[in-house]
């Protein structure tokens, strides 16, 4: 997840992210080595709404930088999570509208490759607050947005992480990967 250097993921309510680095050069064998285990995607309706249809037309750009990337996306199995969809839209493409916790416990308990969830914000809150995320990535650009949206918002008490790795580019981005360790004061 791409995150401001004070720890904002959008700077509004439409995800919006115009401040991030896209030093794609410096990341790109990583975003790939992330998705490399995965065959699902967890996304809310939000950025479902742009996120799918764009990678579905990157990957008709076969000289596309990203076509890898594409690939990956278009085929993974997609969780769209709703209050207001009741069908799917798009290909390969599950509506999820049912208690968040019991969805994403019933998806883990399937047989397959690991999921990833890359936004919006409003879900990825809501699985950090229900220690539903096993291991986080995030992408720290070198930029500060004085305000905006967190993921971290409606963490109650605290979460201890532990750092996995970290790894700086050349662009000043850094990529850092925690798992939870535990939940203290919720």
């Amino acid at each position: 997840m791409q995150m401001s250097l004070d720890g904002f993921v959008s700077a509004g309510p439409n995800d919006e992210q115009k401040w991030v680095t896209w030093a794609l050069s410096d990341i790109h064998d990583d975003v790939l080595r992330i998705s490399d285990h995965i065959d699902t995607i967890l996304i809310g309706r939000k950025l479902a709404l742009d996120y799918i249809p764009f990678w579905e037309e990157t990957l008709k750009q076969l000289d596309h930088e990203m076509i890898a990337f594409a690939q990956r996306i278009v085929a993974a199995k997609k969780v769209v999570f709703t209050k207001t969809m009741d069908h799917s839209i798009w290909n390969n493409t599950a509506i999820a509208t049912g208690d968040l916790k019991k969805e994403v416990m019933a998806l883990k308990n399937q047989p397959g490759k690991d999921m990833i969830v890359y936004g919006g914000v409003t879900l990825v809150a809501s699985l950090l607050k229900e220690a539903l995320i096993d291991e986080i990535n995030l992408f720290i650009n070198p930029v500060v947005i004085g305000r905006g949206e967190s993921v971290f918002s409606t963490i109650e008490g605290f979460q201890q992480l532990n750092l996995v790795s970290s790894k700086v580019y050349p662009s000043g981005i850094i990529l850092n990967t925690y798992t939870p360790a535990e939940r203290i004061g919720r």
